[in-house]
């Protein structure tokens, strides 16, 4: 009874295992089954970085605003490169911009300040720049030479004072679907967000 027992349960044990080919068959259609999904999600991750990086410009200059209105003070923004967002403070005595930076901002990876071929301005109108040049602000694209600027009434102005209007237009580079731009009317310091298809724009 005693040698059957252990019979019975070797046996068991064996027929409750795996073989190391099932293993590989079970992994490979795992492997496959995860691959899949990641290529469909592709568009949908695509969308959340421009997402993100629209988000980010808008933040920094709303940061910029809002840092100029409450110091009562003027704050100086740069668009550096194709992805970086810099602000300065204008500092006492004779108004002279700060060396440094106080916020550096480089924005969501693989999306860049870029127009698309074909791409319209947005409905605000501000002016669009030729491809792939992304930051247009008073028909200057990358802004007036003298520097972009917040008052500490919340307008955005040249470094003479006067209001300027323009666009920051984003994207990941050949996707047009993930085009977005943030536009800055100098008025006001207002802005707006915008998604677009490459080939109209929404909000």
């Amino acid at each position: 009874m005693k040698s059957r027992g252990h019979k019975f349960l070797r046996t068991r044990q064996k027929q409750g295992g795996f073989t190391i080919i099932e293993m590989v068959v079970v992994i490979g259609i795992i492997m496959i089954i995860v691959s899949m999904a990641i290529i469909q999600l592709q568009p949908t991750l695509q969308q959340f970085r421009a997402n993100a990086g629209m988000d980010q410009v808008k933040g920094a200059m709303r940061q910029a605003r809002e840092i100029a209105i409450s110091q009562r003070r003027t704050i100086v923004i740069q668009f550096v490169g194709n992805n970086t967002i810099q602000l300065f403070q204008v500092v006492e005595p004779g108004n002279v911009r700060a060396v440094n930076p106080f916020l550096i901002l480089p924005i969501e990876n693989t999306v860049t300040f870029q127009t698309f071929a074909g791409e319209p301005d947005t409905p605000d109108a501000y002016g669009i720049p030729a491809v792939p040049a992304g930051v247009d602000f008073n028909g200057v694209v990358g802004g007036p030479p003298i520097g972009m600027q917040f008052q500490s009434d919340g307008t955005f102005t040249d470094a003479n004072g006067t209001p300027i209007n323009g666009t920051v237009f984003l994207g990941i580079t050949n996707i047009k679907t993930s085009a977005r731009a943030v536009t800055v009317l100098g008025a006001t310091g207002r802005m707006h967000a915008w998604h677009g298809t490459g080939l109209s724009w929404f909000q």
